[in-house]
């Protein structure tokens, strides 16, 4: 635990006014005060794979699903902002994709994976028993370059929660790659990086299995 003490107080060091996505946490805060989430939601949250999942809702139904992704966020910045965006709902699941973002920004497999830790540690401290799941970093074709950093997050994260309770690692990879190892390029926008409905609706079969 001690190791991880560094990343824990981090993300609390910044400013509020100074914060990256400030916006958007606010945007979040302001939307719960004119329509009140649902209670004990299964919640979502993450980078922007997280945040354009817009079908969130009509791809799980009948499932309290909660949207709380947003920009291009890394697994440092929903440390930064759990207090604001997990812990107050009082989820009855929480579901995370971040990392990508992290590994994009010079951090390597390890080091995302450190990050990782101290999120689920604090989401452990605050919230004890609720579930906790972890979208394998993705494959996105213009970030070839990374693929072996998220191969080691990945298998460092699905290594570490396979010793947890209550925890899952849902791998999408799979469904994302052609029998060559390469990604499914029609699943991603021009960019090769954000994903296109095609993409989600591979992911929702992954997904919704882990789904309480």
């Amino acid at each position: 635990m001690k190791r991880y003490l560094f990343l824990l107080l981090f993300p609390f060091c910044v400013a509020a006014q100074d914060a990256p996505f400030e916006n958007e946490i606010r945007a979040f805060e302001k939307a719960d005060s004119a329509t009140p989430p649902p209670r004990n939601p299964i919640l979502f949250t993450g980078s922007s794979s997280i945040r354009f999942w817009s079908s969130l809702a009509t791809d799980f139904p009948g499932k309290p699903v909660l949207n709380r992704g947003f920009g291009g966020s890394q697994l440092s910045d929903v440390m930064r902002y759990a207090d604001r965006i997990i812990i107050p709902y009082h989820p009855k699941q929480i579901v995370i994709y971040a990392g990508e973002n992290d590994i994009a920004a010079g951090q390597t497999g390890q080091q995302t994976f450190d990050r990782f830790v101290a999120l689920f540690e604090y989401i452990r401290q605050k919230l004890p028993k609720v579930p906790v799941a972890f979208i394998a970093i993705k494959p996105s074709p213009s970030r070839r370059k990374y693929f072996a950093e998220n191969d080691t997050a990945n298998r460092l994260i699905k290594d570490y929660l396979a010793k947890q309770k209550k925890a899952r690692f849902v791998d999408i990879r799979p469904v994302m790659l052609q029998p060559n190892g390469q990604p499914v390029p029609d699943l991603f926008r021009q960019d090769s990086l954000h994903m296109l409905p095609a993409g989600y609706e591979r992911w929702t079969k992954v997904v919704k299995p882990y789904l309480k």
